[in-house]
């Protein structure tokens, strides 16, 4: 098979309709391609409705191209008998690894009706992704984990480049920063020590924030669905739970009523699932690694309000660990 054509992926996409129909069956028609504002990466997505003999059509969305990964556990995580009426996953109704030609993955999975919950915000919000992030950490549990280790992070060297960082770009309260980074480089490799002495042993989501998360039911109510697969990987629970608690960092009332990672340490709880007597501890190393590297991503990630959280976060965690009073 040829690879695909370097273009416009919705130009592509709309060249290979024919083809992405013919190998639908013809089940999938009134195609209408488009670009949320949420959506990141350059593949092409597009609405249509998929026809089943003898059935109303349902409402679809296609993803071309989609990544081996994600295709790899849109499969995986396709419901059972039990669960078939709120999989944590969109149901996938036709895919393939081909397309007219060319190694191009494709899918055509559920549209589902509300969200993203990012669109809206609600304090149910966070008690709603942290029990579907624990039917997705359990369902993905069926699966051993096949990658001998979990993703790797070089954390003195993103400190580093941290201080470099402020150092050149002097953004507001540089002091701070480098006072801060300073007291954190000096701790980097015994909190570096405990964070990879974690369990990695099962698989994580990799991507757990509000735009990821949709519903079946409604913005405010009823289970999440999950979607955007491509960043599963071997990992610790606190992983997804401290990335999603980050989203809310320059947001601080929010916090006040919605805790993410208390959220999700119940939910585990709830669902007879382990969580270590020191999670609260790794929470608080994850909390300071993420925070005190924000000046490493100062280019992609330097809204001011979101860096300025990061610095209030990173003095917080750093006196919980006691390596700053």
């Amino acid at each position: 098979m040829a690879p695909a054509p370097d273009r416009d992926h919705r130009s592509l996409a709309t060249t290979l309709l024919p083809h992405l129909k013919n190998a639908c069956e013809d089940r999938l028609r009134d195609v209408v391609w488009f670009k949320a504002d949420w959506q990141r990466g350059g593949a092409a997505t597009g609405r249509a409705l998929w026809h089943v003999d003898g059935r109303d059509p349902v409402q679809v969305i296609i993803k071309i191209p989609v990544g081996p990964r994600e295709l790899t556990w849109l499969h995986r995580l396709q419901p059972e008998p039990a669960d078939f009426d709120n999989p944590v996953v969109p149901r996938v109704h036709a895919s393939g690894t081909t397309l007219g030609g060319y190694d191009l993955a494709w899918v055509v999975m559920e549209r589902v009706k509300h969200g993203p919950l990012g669109m809206r915000w609600h304090k149910d919000h966070v008690n709603r992704i942290a029990e579907a992030a624990v039917l997705f950490w359990t369902t993905a549990d069926r699966y051993v984990v096949d990658e001998e280790t979990a993703r790797y992070e070089d954390w003195p060297e993103m400190v580093d480049e941290a201080r470099r960082s402020v150092r050149r770009n002097e953004p507001k309260d540089s002091s701070e920063w480098l006072h801060l980074l300073k007291v954190l480089s000096g701790g980097i490799d015994d909190l570096v020590e405990r964070w990879r002495g974690r369990d990695t042993d099962h698989w994580i989501h990799g991507d757990l924030h509000f735009a990821n998360a949709l519903s079946r039911t409604g913005l405010q109510q009823g289970p999440v669905t999950l979607i955007d697969l491509a960043e599963v990987r071997p990992g610790h629970w606190l992983e997804d739970a401290v990335y999603l608690e980050r989203q809310l960092w320059a947001i601080p009332d929010r916090l006040v009523s919605s805790k993410p990672v208390k959220a999700m340490a119940r939910a585990r709880r709830n669902a007879g699932m382990p969580v270590v007597d020191h999670w609260d501890e790794l929470a608080n190393i994850r909390r300071t690694l993420m925070a005190g590297t924000a000046p490493t991503f100062m280019r992609s990630e330097g809204h001011p309000r979101f860096f300025e959280s990061c610095l209030v976060q990173l003095e917080r965690s750093l006196k919980a660990l006691r390596l700053l009073r």
